[in-house]
């Protein structure tokens, strides 16, 4: 499945599951003179198995959501890898999911600025998933930037359903009036 499609996020996660059973279960079971390994290190070689599944299937030309698999697993430690692969699964992801995905990791880990940084340059707000709106506006906010945040609720207005959008304009204009309230001098 993930030869045709390697975007698949269902047969990524169940792939994903069966390399790091079968990474966690190996190891010093194997040598009788090693000693036991303990659950930090058997996490990790899960982690670096499904690394390299994930670096294997982001060979591929089409391929975005091993991409971001791979920058979840170095969002702690590498921060210039991570943010390389997420701006390439963003480029290589025409639908802006990727874009989506790339924002919520950046944001969850603490760091709107880049999500900022990203988003900027390649939301494509006519024809990417309009989510991209939500990560980006509460992305400003978390960076202390609620006028920002008024731009980016602004580029909605170039969607081209404008009712698919309607409920996120009115939940995400709250949130911008509120951080416009901390503004000094408001």
């Amino acid at each position: 499945m993930l030869s045709d499609d390697p975007n698949n996020e269902r047969a990524f996660r169940a792939l994903a599951e069966i390399v790091r059973r079968r990474a966690a279960e190996t190891g010093s079971e194997e040598d009788p003179l090693a000693a036991p390994a303990d659950e930090v290190e058997r996490e990790r070689a899960a982690d670096l198995a499904v690394w390299a599944l994930g670096e294997e299937l982001a060979g591929n030309p089409r391929a975005w959501y091993p991409l971001i698999e791979v920058a979840r697993l170095s969002v702690r430690d590498d921060h210039e890898g991570t943010v390389r692969r997420l701006t390439t699964a963003s480029e290589r992801d025409p639908s802006g999911r990727a874009l989506v995905e790339s924002l919520a990791l950046l944001r969850g880990a603490g760091q709107p600025v880049d999500a900022l940084g990203l988003g900027v340059g390649h939301w494509r707000p006519r024809e990417h998933d309009p989510e991209v709106a939500r990560h980006l506006v509460l992305a400003a906010i978390e960076a202390g930037r609620p006028l920002e945040a008024k731009q980016h609720l602004s580029s909605l207005d170039l969607y081209p359903d404008q009712r698919a959008v309607a409920d996120l304009r009115t939940e995400l204009a709250r949130v911008v009036a509120q951080a416009e309230q901390t503004i000094p001098g408001t």
